[in-house]
């Protein structure tokens, strides 16, 4: 069977390139006699693997070395209260801007452990815009100022970046990671869950400047503790072996066979323009995020009509172009368009949705 151009908000497309690599090591990695899923973490071979995927991360993304990297598991939401609980320790206050469900969820877990204050929503119209920040309505002696960087429900993303002076900036970038270059150094911490752009599902990855590390909450459980994994290097439990592995192979893949961010942000922006001037200009179809706040990542639209809607996810699925159905919450259809995802099949995707147009007028 051919392989379908995946559409999926995540866990989602990879690399051929690199799955054929997995594939071509997945009995012997590298002569190791063994296979990479069945290793043992403490392993000179793996200690390889996983400080070789650290390296390249910090080179990919230019990582300041005043910041730890921590491969952890648990999901973005799992950093939802780790965030809280590691890091709102000061004045126990902390300042969230809510752009969907993920953010949403943050600043309710937040909420648990200290004083989580909302500065500004976009729930109003649907999370369909980034909200304008005043900086007057900031906390002045907030212990830190979240962000959800890219909402892969809603497909919006900051396209500039709050200024929030002296309080940590922390942000979720779990469906833009390694999408374009970011300046590390703007931020107190990062967070990503892997399985968009990065690896397939099991794996978390953590930016955190050194000096924010160490000062968590008294209630604070080991594994949930930042100074646990720094201390430890990642390996204070078995981390998710294989899935760093992959990112691994992914950053091998944006270093030497994309050419680093600045290429990858071409490319993406390519693919993006594609499939937004067609929504643009068509007659039956159009997107629901306002223009100058839409995502590079992931294109929610609709024709207006739920049976019209699912007519074409189910003949975009016959026709090989796979998970276009939006988020149960919002509806309509959603085309993600990873890092993997080639300009062919967002080609692909305009065609069929031309010919759809042309079909059920």
């Amino acid at each position: 069977m051919a392989r379908v151009y995946n559409f999926s908000a995540g866990p989602s497309m990879l690399p051929e390139s690199v799955l054929q690599k997995a594939a071509d090591e997945m009995l012997d990695y590298q002569g190791s006699g063994q296979s990479v899923m069945e290793m043992s973490h403490r392993s000179k071979v793996y200690d390889g693997i996983i400080k070789e995927a650290e390296a390249l991360l910090r080179e990919v993304m230019e990582i300041p070395d005043n910041y730890r990297v921590l491969f952890l598991q648990g999901g973005a939401s799992s950093q939802f209260a780790m965030v809280p609980l590691n890091l709102m320790t000061g004045s126990g206050k902390a300042d969230y801007v809510i752009t969907g469900q993920w953010a949403k969820k943050a600043y309710k877990e937040a909420a648990r452990y200290g004083q989580a204050n909302v500065v500004a929503s976009s729930e109003d119209r649907t999370f369909s815009y980034i909200p304008k920040l005043d900086p007057a309505t900031f906390t002045p002696d907030a212990d830190y100022f979240h962000i959800c960087m890219n909402n892969t429900i809603y497909g919006t993303v900051y396209h500039e970046l709050p200024d929030t002076g002296d309080v940590p900036l922390v942000a979720d970038i779990s469906s833009c990671i390694l999408s374009r270059p970011i300046d590390v150094s703007r931020f107190g911490m990062l967070y990503a869950g892997a399985q968009k752009n990065m690896a397939p599902a099991g794996l978390t990855v953590v930016i955190i400047r050194e000096d924010l590390i160490g000062h968590a909450q008294e209630i604070t459980p080991t594994m949930f503790n930042y100074q646990t994994h720094a201390d430890a290097d990642s390996m204070f439990n078995t981390p998710p072996c294989y899935t760093i592995y992959i990112a691994k192979l992914v950053l091998e893949w944006i270093k030497n066979e994309v050419g680093g961010l600045s290429k990858m942000l071409e490319l993406n922006e390519k693919k993006a323009k594609l499939l937004y001037d067609f929504l643009d200009s068509s007659e039956m179809f159009r997107g629901t995020v306002v223009a100058e706040d839409r995502s590079l990542m992931n294109v929610p639209f609709v024709t207006g009509s739920d049976e019209l809607d699912a007519k074409f996810v189910k003949e975009a699925t016959e026709a090989g172009l796979v998970n276009l159905k939006g988020h149960r919450s919002v509806g309509g259809m959603r085309a993600s368009i990873y890092n993997a995802m080639p300009y062919e099949g967002v080609a692909a995707l305009v065609d069929f949705m031309k010919k759809f147009e042309l079909n059920n007028k």
